[in-house]
């Protein structure tokens, strides 16, 4: 810019066309592309280098509309189009989405003559896989003579971009075996590929290929690594990666913390959040969403607070993303009215924030309020969505609310002019099955428009455990265990049918076949949080610090629950064992040990508040509503299904879950 001012001052670049088309070009090719076309109108013999420019620097900075509009303008005034102007065109078109004037371009460089410069053709293979046109771009490709390593690395990322991972990876073995030699541009969208179809196998061959090709230095490849491991839940080799960065980026936390809360290791990311912040590096709205993710999984809600408290202090409250992600941390920590106030505060909220809200209201059975709030969306004008329809039946069923439900699935066609998916068939399916509507529910099935998967089968075997239909809950299973067998809660729950039924030979035929599989039963594990530290109990636990005052508390609310008329209900034990054990299992369940550490150790008065990784059992929540009004406190318990609330002697499910 200063050269230009004494290009002026000295009147040197007066009608000076060679000086004025460099300038626009230094102007276009810094991004200034206001200075740029000022200078461009004011030359009046322009030649195709100065067009080619502005049609560059408008494609390349955002301003694709301009780039066309010069195009066309170009045109007009004689001036022919060749192999630099193409591929910004072409990039224009890809950008805008514009499918009919990308394919008109494409004609016209056909009649021109420039389809064979690989320039121009792998700008056209761009362009079609911005349009989610794999198949053309594919048809070019394969006719393609010659193919440098952008035409690989451009269909292998359309591949990976457009929700083919494995043709992604089908094509980067094609490429290894005609000795194209990757990029960190290559690996940038193979090893995404690989994290999305789990391919732990081709992901090491590939780095292996990275490490013996000395690109290991790369740190957008190693970020791409670690999360591919996290994706393929082999943490420790993400971990090991990680550990040797001298000094990993943002990214590379972020992985990690999303990793070990995808594994189900909150804990760990909860921790590498903390190092994060004592290594001074800054969070950004990923992280928040990933370490909110964690306090979800372990009900971590004091902590979860502290970090609202964050991202309040750090000017991230305004970002939709992370506003979401606290509804939704609140919901699932037990607090839904704090998950109500962040729903009402954010300036800004989309489909997912909704989403959000209505499941939020379901995952606590609180269904008219979550149809109330989808209702809400839909009167602001915001179309839902199969998530959005999923979330409302879901609290439809939570709650019992049948003829709603049905009405809300009507309109996903009727209104909507959606297909329902099979997470919607599933919802249908739990919501008649729990509200008894057997029969109704396995007809469902049969009319199903889609193939009933894992899910729909589960939620029938679920509804016949609780309403003791054997016949029913044997066909479930079946066809379940058809579709996933190694689905071991498939057989606890079958096992659970026969003992309650106590046919006890069925009862160990089914174990025997869980053991023959080497499958083990995950055992009853219950959190409570403590001044921003989780206690967790297992089933019998006496390894905690306090397990003596526990078990003491324990003994003590057993007694005066018993004084009270309390009776055991001793058939939520599915073991063929004398009662006396039977009751003393009971009063084993993790739930029951995290209660009596929390009543030692918080004030009263203060709620309470279990996270357990199973269904609660029947004489669990019985005894939680009878502690409830007998301490005066509430109790709120999340379990794999939802949120039970206890308060005076009663749940808010209403003995419906």
């Amino acid at each position: 810019m200063e050269l230009h001012g004494h290009l002026i001052s000295s009147g040197i670049i007066i009608e000076n066309t060679y000086l004025n088309t460099k300038l626009a070009a230094m102007y276009a090719i810094c991004g200034q592309m206001g200075d740029a076309r000022i200078i461009f109108d004011g030359i009046v013999l322009k030649n195709s280098f100065l067009w080619n420019v502005m049609i560059r620097g408008n494609a390349c900075y955002g301003f694709s509309i301009s780039s066309l509009h010069l195009y066309r303008e170009m045109v007009r005034f004689g001036q022919r189009a060749d192999n630099f102007t193409y591929p910004f065109v072409l990039k224009a078109c890809g950008d805008l989405s514009l499918v009919e004037v990308g394919r008109k371009i494409h004609c016209e460089i056909v009649t021109c003559g420039f389809e064979s410069d690989i320039y121009v053709r792998n700008s056209l293979l761009s362009m079609y896989t911005k349009f989610a046109d794999m198949p053309s771009a594919r048809t070019l490709f394969d006719r393609m003579l010659e193919r440098d390593l952008t035409s690989w690395n451009t269909m292998i990322s359309g591949y990976a971009k457009n929700g083919d991972p494995h043709e992604a990876l089908l094509l980067f073995s094609q490429m290894v075996k005609v000795e194209v030699r990757a990029d960190s541009t290559t690996f940038l969208s193979v090893l995404p590929a690989c994290a999305d179809l789990a391919a732990f196998k081709q992901g090491k061959e590939i780095h292996g290929y990275i490490v013996r090709n000395g690109m290991e230095s790369n740190s957008f490849v190693i970020n791409s690594l670690i999360d591919m491991y996290c994706n393929c839940n082999f943490v420790v080799g993400a971990r090991q990666l990680f550990e040797d960065i001298v000094k990993g980026d943002v990214v590379s936390w972020n992985s990690l913390i999303a990793g070990y809360a995808r594994i189900g290791d909150a804990f760990e990311s909860i921790r590498l959040f903390h190092r994060m912040n004592s290594d001074n590096v800054a969070p950004d709205q990923v992280t928040l969403i990933a370490v909110l993710g964690a306090c979800n999984q372990i009900t971590a809600l004091q902590y979860g607070r502290g970090v609202h408290a964050f991202v309040t202090k750090e000017g991230f409250a305004a970002d939709v993303f992370v506003g979401t992600a606290l509804i939704n941390m609140y919901a699932k920590c037990g607090s839904l009215g704090c998950s109500r106030r962040v729903f009402d505060e954010m300036p800004e909220k989309n489909l997912v924030s909704w989403s959000a809200m209505v499941a939020g209201y379901g995952l606590h059975g609180r269904g008219m309020e979550a149809i109330a709030v989808f209702n809400k969306m839909k009167v602001k004008g915001i179309r839902p969505d199969e998530v959005a329809f999923t979330s409302v039946l879901s609290a439809c069923s939570h709650a019992g609310l049948v003829n709603e439900g049905q009405e809300i699935f009507h309109q996903i066609k009727s209104e909507y002019s959606l297909n329902p998916i099979v997470e919607h068939y599933s919802c249908m399916v739990d919501l008649l099955g729990r509200a008894g509507h057997l029969d109704e529910a396995y007809d469902f099935i049969n009319k199903m428009e889609v193939m009933p998967n894992v899910d729909v089968w589960a939620a029938l075997l679920s509804a016949s455990r609780v309403h003791h239909n054997v016949v029913l809950a044997e066909l479930a299973a079946r066809n379940a265990l058809a579709l996933n067998p190694k689905g071991v809660g498939l057989y606890v729950s079958l096992s659970n049918i026969y003992a309650a039924e106590k046919r006890w030979d069925d009862v160990e035929m089914v174990r025997a076949m869980v053991r023959q599989k080497g499958q083990k039963k995950p055992p009853g594990c219950s959190f409570v949080e403590l001044d921003k530290s989780i206690h967790r109990f297992l089933v019998g636990d006496k390894l905690h610090p306090q397990s003596e005052l526990i078990h003491t508390k324990l003994g003590e609310l057993r007694r005066q629950l018993k004084e009270d008329g309390y009776i055991p209900d001793t058939s939520c034990v599915f073991y063929d064992v004398e009662d006396d054990l039977k009751e003393q299992m009971l009063w084993d369940h993790s739930e029951r040990l995290a209660i009596a550490f929390a009543l030692l150790n918080t004030a009263p008065g203060m709620t309470i508040t279990i996270t357990k990784n199973l269904r609660v059992c029947g004489d669990c929540h019985t005894v939680t509503k009878l502690i409830s009004k007998l301490v005066s406190r509430e109790i709120v318990v999340r379990d794999a299904h939802r949120f039970h609330h206890f308060r005076d002697g009663s749940c808010s499910c209403g003995d419906y879950w």
